[in-house]
């Protein structure tokens, strides 16, 4: 294993709760922890060129925002939101071409980092990591397809419940969101191709309504089933708006 990994336990317990790890051998595993090395990110925007496209890394604590920027107008929207347990960057590693994202760390950010090329062996040489890998990139572009679909077909207050239901927690009966509880409405705005004001106004307007609640910066749901008509109703619009031209 690397130099500075004396806490491996601690490290290997963190790995195991990833999709891409979790179902590995200890063997492989170990063979794999060999060749990384640990980082830590401050928060912050990672500055261009600074080597992080030569590398594939696994989250071990905090959120990284993955985006695209426009340079003449500096709209940015966010193409990934990854917190602990989650790699990048994924697309780089399979075609080996520069992925033009920007890249926030929205927390200070703890990870294991590789060589591309040796995070490929990992895919040609260990079968049990790509049975973990190939879903994993599966549900990476979803998240894509989804996001387009959303920019193309829906409006902002679908856009914006849709966001919110993609990150509750599911297996807590309180609905707790996860990885945006606590993101500034400008960052929110960049995830659904918006401005901060118009979520603002929106949420402001679902509060009024008693379907969420906004605590000192943190979104909690009050009211599941009015999110998700929120999330359907530009869907039922169209369907309407179909029907009543046919």
């Amino acid at each position: 294993m690397s130099p500075g990994f004396s806490d491996r336990e601690s490290v290997i317990a963190l790995l195991r709760r990833s999709p891409l790890f979790d179902s590995l051998t200890d063997k492989v595993l170990l063979d794999m922890l060999h060749h990384f090395r640990r980082e830590t990110w401050k928060r912050g925007r990672c500055p261009a060129g600074s080597g992080t496209q030569q590398r594939f890394h696994v989250i071990l604590s905090g959120r990284l925002k993955m985006g695209q920027i426009n340079p003449d107008t500096g709209r940015m929207v966010t193409l990934f939101l990854l917190g602990p347990g989650d790699a990048f960057d994924v697309i780089s590693l399979l075609d080996g071409e520069p992925n033009p994202v920007i890249l926030e760390a929205r927390d200070d950010l703890e990870l294991l980092s590789t060589p591309v090329d040796e995070a490929r062996r990992w895919i040609e040489q260990h079968p049990e990591f790509n049975r973990s890998f190939l879903p994993y990139l599966g549900r990476q572009m979803r998240l894509l397809a989804d996001l387009a679909g959303d920019l193309a077909l829906h409006d902002t207050e679908t856009r914006l419940a849709r966001l919110i239901l993609r990150h509750i927690d599911n297996g807590n009966p309180a609905h707790p969101l996860h990885l945006i509880h606590d993101l500034p409405h400008e960052v929110l705005g960049e995830m659904i191709g918006t401005v901060r004001v118009v979520v603002n106004r929106q949420l402001q307007h679902w509060q009024r309504e008693g379907v969420i609640i906004s605590r000192r910066g943190r979104l909690e749901i009050q009211e599941l089933e009015g999110l998700l008509k929120k999330a359907m109703q530009s869907i039922h619009r169209r369907t309407e708006k179909f029907q009543n031209h046919r």
